[in-house]
């Protein structure tokens, strides 16, 4: 299986009003594209996986990124580096989410890109996203087989949450 894959990540806003630059509206567009091609290395990525995901009301969602996930294949996932992490918090069928979401902490953590001892991301809002990623070589941090390689997505209570996730990855 080989993969190619376009990690997007755009905003784009006009604003009205009277200004210097364009008399009565300023346009603003941010957009920064990761394109990857089949591999191991930089810019490069080999794991693909995809899934839409409930987590009980209060409680855990623990991801392990090595060796126990299957991607679309039904082949395993034994991610080395992640290379982008995608999360929506809402199901495909665009319903809404009533509780907030959080990413890290737990056992055994997959920390990367997230700083400290037990770091946290969150909340992310019903409805809301996050996302990150990076082509180079190191990609945004290193999965370590049983002692770092659990992503943790954290339910806050009152309902369960169903959320979208997407993870691009090297096997070594």
């Amino acid at each position: 299986m080989a993969l190619t894959a376009s990690i997007t990540a755009a905003l784009t806003a006009v604003q009205t009003g009277s200004n210097d630059f364009d008399g009565d509206k300023f346009a603003l567009a941010m957009r920064k594209t990761i394109s990857l091609t089949d591999g191991t290395g930089a810019n490069q990525a080999d794991i693909l996986f995809m899934d839409q995901r409930s987590v009980a009301s209060a409680s855990n969602d623990d991801i392990d990124l090595y060796g126990s996930l299957t991607d679309a294949f039904g082949t395993t996932v034994s991610a080395a580096e992640i290379v982008a992490i995608f999360i929506v918090n809402g199901p495909i069928s665009g319903s809404a989410n009533t509780t907030d979401l959080t990413i890290g902490a737990g056992s055994n953590p997959f920390v990367g890109f997230l700083g400290g001892t037990t770091p946290t991301i969150g909340p992310i809002k019903p409805g809301g996203m996050f996302m990150i990623g990076a082509g180079d070589a190191a990609g945004i941090g290193t999965v370590t087989a049983t002692t770092a390689d659990i992503l943790r997505v954290a339910n806050s209570s009152g309902a369960t949450a169903t959320y979208q996730i997407g993870i691009i990855a090297r096997s070594a």
